[in-house]
């Protein structure tokens, strides 16, 4: 395996943790106020601003997951959708649910001009991308939902990936298409994404490396 230009190590096993990030909406004041109050996970930090108003940008099953979610904690949840109703990604139960929500309040046709706060968030600015109307609404966090990135970039060509890049592994393992190599976490997982299923799925990468070296006479 090659780190750098220079350096080569060789392995008899490798495990491929390398993640997925967050893909954002590219403002400065999104970067500037991450951490707080913008975020891009709201089961990991919605709890922080319970019973306060949030703001959320998406419009796929994740977004919506995520706004329904908010709705239990946050007294509103104002949910920004850069299409309209017929342009939304999420599954129709989802959009149902959403829509039946009685705390969020959706924002079609609209897009996030700004996150608003000195050193925390304040507000959101939101442009009707139809009217060109602009408004500030106040809110104590931001979240974004439009979807991660795997960070497998490195491996095109030589692993198995889906449409999106998330490595694929053999059901119930962690074993990719390369005997010997494994992948665990955010990398292989584009359903759940959480810390502990991580951390399960590394275990797994670690028995099944172990059960490969073993059988191959190499430990």
């Amino acid at each position: 395996m090659q780190i750098d230009e220079e350096k080569w190590i060789e392995a008899n096993a490798v495990i491929i943790c390398t993640g997925a990030s967050a893909k954002w909406l590219g403002l400065e004041s999104e970067q500037r106020l991450n951490g707080f109050g913008v975020s891009a996970c709201a089961v990991c930090d919605g709890f922080f601003f319970r019973g306060k108003e949030v703001a959320i940008v998406g419009a796929g099953d994740t977004a919506c997951e995520e706004a329904l979610y908010l709705s239990k904690l946050a007294t509103t949840v104002h949910m920004i959708v850069r299409k309209g109703p017929d342009g939304m990604k999420a599954s129709k139960v989802m959009q149902d649910r959403v829509k039946q929500a009685s705390n969020i309040k959706i924002y079609w046709n609209s897009e996030t001009v700004e996150v608003v706060g000195a050193n925390k968030v304040e507000a959101v600015t939101i442009k009707d991308n139809q009217s060109g109307t602009v408004a500030t609404v106040p809110v104590a966090a931001f979240f974004v939902a439009i979807g991660h990135q795997p960070n497998s970039d490195i491996f095109k060509g030589w692993l198995d990936m889906d449409e999106a890049g998330y490595l694929q592994t053999v059901p119930g393992t962690s074993k990719t298409n390369i005997a010997g190599v494994f992948a665990a976490g955010d990398v292989q997982d584009k359903n759940y994404r959480q810390a502990v299923t991580a951390a399960g799925s590394g275990c797994m990468a670690a028995l099944d490396a172990e059960r490969y070296l073993g059988a191959a006479g190499l430990h």
